[in-house]
């Protein structure tokens, strides 16, 4: 089963308020476990950058004046998210900035139930607990040292991390990608001949050797 772990960053809060997409970043996942595919591109947002943003993923007006437009990177992002299902860590933000560019620029929005929101699963399992990215690796013990600023990418290979603890720990879905090439990750159990299991001639001598030093053996009654 292939998914899309997806982050984005952005210049605000709310697209209805003006505010776009600076960052997309894309982890594919196959069976719930990361591949090497991924997809990165920055946006220029065609506006000033809030110096509040800035300091939260570090991306700059002069940096992002010098990148693409959304226009101009919508063909290979839907080519490469295809109808995949995706997983966003507070899937409502993410959807909202992607649906909003999507719209600005004439294309279908993307359907809310495609998407896995991993805020969700998190408050599902923990009640209570703080479930932001940061929170939960380091609840399920993820590396995020290298993470002093927010970005699209390193986000989304953290939360495929966090995902799949999510979903019941590394274990399990290692399995059966390993096993992949038995059909295991398709559900269907693969035949294997039974292994012998009754007891060899050497086996029953000395076993019947045993039971002579016993006296009115269990075994000998109910044969009997």
């Amino acid at each position: 089963m292939r998914e899309i772990v997806l982050d984005t960053e952005t210049t605000g809060l709310d697209p209805r308020q003006g505010h776009r997409i600076v960052e997309i970043g894309c982890v594919e996942l196959i069976n719930h476990v990361p591949t090497s595919r991924t997809w990165q591109t920055y946006t220029n947002p065609e506006r000033e950058m809030p110096k509040e943003a800035t300091m939260v993923h570090g991306l700059t007006d002069d940096f992002l004046a010098k990148q693409p437009v959304f226009a101009e990177i919508v063909d290979t992002f839907l080519a490469f998210i295809e109808d995949t299902p995706l997983v966003i860590h507070n899937a409502s933000f993410d959807m909202g900035f992607l649906n909003a560019e999507l719209k600005r620029h004439g294309f279908p929005t993307l359907d809310m139930d495609r998407a896995t929101d991993t805020v969700a699963m998190a408050r599902r399992m923990f009640p209570g607990a703080p479930a932001s990215l940061d929170a939960l690796c380091k609840r399920f013990n993820v590396d995020a040292t290298g993470r002093q600023l927010h970005g699209a990418l390193l986000d989304a290979r953290l939360l495929s991390e966090v995902y799949l603890e999510l979903r019941g720990g590394r274990q399990p879905d290692l399995a059966l990608a390993a096993r992949g090439s038995e059909s295991a990750a398709d559900g269907v159990r693969v035949f294997r001949q039974p292994r012998p299991h009754a007891a060899s001639e050497d086996e029953l001598a000395l076993h019947e050797a045993f039971l002579r030093q016993i006296k009115e053996p269990m075994w000998k009654q109910s044969q009997e």
